[in-house]
């Protein structure tokens, strides 16, 4: 049956509220960020004002965000790049041998709240004398993102059939041959899901940046705090600087959305 009219008015109310409930903080930082302190508290400019980019000005150039992003870009590519290449075979090892407690050990580390462990990362690392380098924060990012796309491919391989590789079995190959020549190529939609989701994920996180970098090696997240100080907040910077921090990842999910939805979804009707 198709829904009447009344439905179609109520769902289309309901998707409009929830869609201006969640665009609504994004459209008040940008439009803050334009803004003045006194514009910002001022009620009546509220949507009618006159935009500024001084507040970008502080960002990019008084504040050296520019060393912040190559920051954030560094650390979220390394670290996803070094969670894949340990990630996906590991996960390939788990689906097809059928390795349950090692599954089950990734599981646990996929739900213990890292920042449960932070305290012993910073005692450990600092004994070590890698607090404030970008390794230290490369391997916190990968404490969550390893799990991550580990769970992620093994739902993957688990759906991919298994004929292929036993057919190349039979022809000679080895069970990495197998894997490299016709599993990794078939798997790249999951790949790059896991890929994407982790580097959001490292791109995003604070509080691991926030105890373990340095004054030289801190991410976007950490440095948005310099604009708020004990006595005052600069508002107006504040608001650039998460703006600077929210729209690329923003840009990036819109133009691989269907990527990410294709690579969940095709685990799950493959095989």
């Amino acid at each position: 049956m198709k829904p009447g009219k009344p439905f179609k008015v109520f769902r289309a109310v309901a998707l409009a509220v929830v869609v201006l409930a969640l665009i609504a903080p994004l459209l008040w930082m940008i439009a803050a960020s334009f803004k003045t302190n006194v514009d910002i508290y001022d009620t009546g400019k509220a949507f009618v004002f006159s935009p500024t980019m001084d507040n970008y000005g502080n960002v990019l150039q008084q504040a050296n965000y520019v060393q912040f992003i190559g920051n954030s870009l560094w650390v979220a590519f390394a670290a996803t790049l070094f969670s894949l290449i340990l990630g996906v075979p590991a996960a390939y090892s788990m689906s097809r041998f059928s390795m349950k407690k090692s599954a089950l050990v990734v599981l646990m580390a996929r739900i213990i709240p890292g920042v449960s462990l932070l305290v012993p990362w910073y005692y450990v690392f600092s004994n070590l004398q890698m607090v404030g380098g970008y390794t230290v924060l490369i391997l916190s990012h990968m404490f969550v993102s390893l799990p991550l796309i580990v769970y992620i491919m093994m739902g993957f391989f688990d759906s991919l059939p298994e004929d292929l590789e036993e057919a190349a079995l039979v022809d000679g190959l080895t069970h990495i041959g197998a894997f490299r020549r016709i599993t990794l190529p078939l798997s790249v939609p999951g790949v790059a899901t896991a890929g994407i989701l982790s580097f959001i994920f490292s791109w995003n996180n604070f509080m691991f940046a926030l105890v373990l970098s340095g004054a030289d090696t801190k991410t976007l997240p950490v440095a948005i705090f310099d604009f708020v100080g004990y006595a005052s907040i600069d508002w107006g910077g504040l608001m650039a600087a998460a703006t600077v921090v929210t729209l690329p990842i923003m840009v990036i999910a819109l133009f691989v959305q269907k990527y990410i939805v294709s690579g969940l979804t095709a685990g799950a009707t493959k095989g």
